[in-house]
């Protein structure tokens, strides 16, 4: 059996390579390529089979475009000077009512 063939049954975790497991005849199955990348799928060039959406899939799951750790410090930080001021202006307006 190969590797890009064989199948992992999700009911009774039999590897097979047919359509249906032939333990439990279910037809819930992953490709053990999931977890075990082969030569052929650990490879940059895209297989002949596949259509250009799969690569475009591939980067929405992986999200390639991850904020720079700097981009994400900006963030939090400009979010936490604004929740200090709305605090301080809360605070001194209900200083002034006190008085």
């Amino acid at each position: 059996m190969q590797l890009r063939n064989a199948r992992l049954c999700l009911d009774c975790e039999e590897v097979h390579d047919g359509l249906q497991c032939p333990v439990c005849a279910s037809e819930t199955f992953a490709y053990i390529t999931r977890w075990v990348p082969t030569p052929e799928t650990s490879s940059r060039r895209p297989r002949a089979n596949e259509s250009p959406d799969v690569e475009v899939y591939r980067q929405l799951v992986n999200n390639g475009d991850q904020p720079s750790r700097g981009k994400r410090l900006l963030k939090q930080g400009a979010f936490a000077l604004t929740a200090l001021g709305v605090i301080g202006w809360i605070w001194q307006t209900k200083a002034r009512e006190k008085t």
